[in-house]
């Protein structure tokens, strides 16, 4: 651990017009918090923090799919690439708390060098110019919410020798927030071993420079890949022949070469590895032996209850390849409402 609504439109990307969809998931009817999804994906993030009494005010995500499937669920198109103006003008003035799993871009220091060696001052700002962290940066400046909940890989603290991560701790800093930051595992919460790093800091001008806020310690439960599995399952998701016979054949040549790569044959009384977006390619990162045949790829249903989305999650809005894909860059919902539960709670608090 360290410290340092746009309205409903039923109208696509490309100008398709979409079913129209109400709200499988509706905010609560006297929220007490409001707040904005960026880089929402299928809205795991929004599941979490309704349950907590959150209202959605914005969201975005650019990839149509993902669109398709936060459409479904939430009777909202979000809107696309929020480097636009355009779709940062739809951002109510007022929000409680901006909320992002961001992805995680190199930031090039290069032209921040350039400046200093002009003698020329650089703002903040520049340093993640051109990188995604730069929007979460700039919506903090203009719209000054009173806290934000990031996500990202826990590789992010440790990306370019940690310049990435200093980059952004001191960018948030000299936006006058605090910064607390913490790895989770999801394994505490659903049967995967899949671990995050969340970040958390408060407006200073409005909590003051003086915070206690901590991240809430998850009691270590025993959480069985069994608990997730469907009774009866497709013959579509047992591997072929041929896939299996390559996958097994694929280990066997990384094992002689001393390499740990290969296929993840699971144990279904443990956890799982971490559900990855390629997951869809071929199924090997997590294969459920079968008696008697070949191992078994999860169903897309399946995949979500890993994710932690109940079974009224709507995921047929898209191809299976794409719900694949869609669960694999997803955030555990279960493990965003444990700890947004301690952020909201904080917030509120003053």
């Amino acid at each position: 651990m360290g410290m340092v609504t746009h309205t409903t439109t039923s109208r696509g990307v490309n100008g398709n017009t979409l079913k129209e969809a109400g709200s499988l998931f509706p905010p609560p009817m006297q929220p007490l918090f409001t707040f904005i999804d960026l880089f929402a994906g299928i809205g795991g993030f929004r599941l979490a923090l309704q349950r907590l009494g959150g209202k959605c005010v914005f969201s975005s995500e650019w990839d149509k799919y993902a669109q398709q499937t936060y459409y479904a669920n939430y009777g909202e198109l979000p809107l696309g690439d929020i480097r636009l103006e355009a779709t940062k003008a739809a951002i109510p003035h007022d929000f409680d708390l901006l909320c992002a799993g961001f992805p995680c871009q190199p930031f090039s220091l290069a032209g921040v060098s350039k400046k200093l060696s002009l003698g020329r001052e650089t703002g903040f700002l520049d340093k993640t110019q051109g990188t995604l962290f730069f929007e979460v940066a700039d919506i903090l400046a203009r719209h000054r919410p009173k806290a934000f909940f990031l996500e990202n890989v826990k590789n992010l603290l440790s990306h370019d020798k940690g310049r990435t991560f200093e980059t952004i701790t001191q960018t948030l800093l000299a936006l006058n927030y605090s910064l607390y930051f913490r790895v989770f595992d999801a394994r505490d919460f659903v049967p995967q071993h899949r671990e995050r790093v969340f970040m958390v800091g408060f407006n200073n001008e409005y909590y003051g420079s003086k915070q206690h806020y901590t991240f809430p310690s998850p009691e270590q439960q025993t959480c069985r890949l069994s608990s997730i599995l469907e009774s009866e399952v497709e013959p579509v998701y047992t591997l072929s022949d041929k896939l299996w016979a390559y996958l097994q054949a694929y280990e066997a040549k990384h094992r002689a070469k001393g390499n740990g790569f290969g296929y993840g044959l699971v144990d279904v009384r443990g956890i799982a590895r971490t559900l990855s977006a390629r997951y869809h390619k071929d199924g090997s990162e997590i294969l459920i032996p079968q008696e008697g045949q070949n191992p078994r790829r999860l169903t897309p249903r399946e995949c979500a209850r890993l994710m932690g989305y109940p079974d009224a999650f709507i995921l047929s809005a898209v191809s299976r390849t794409q719900a694949y894909r869609q669960m694999g860059n997803s955030v555990v919902v279960p493990l965003i409402e444990f700890v947004g539960k301690s952020v909201v709670t904080y917030m509120l608090s003053r």
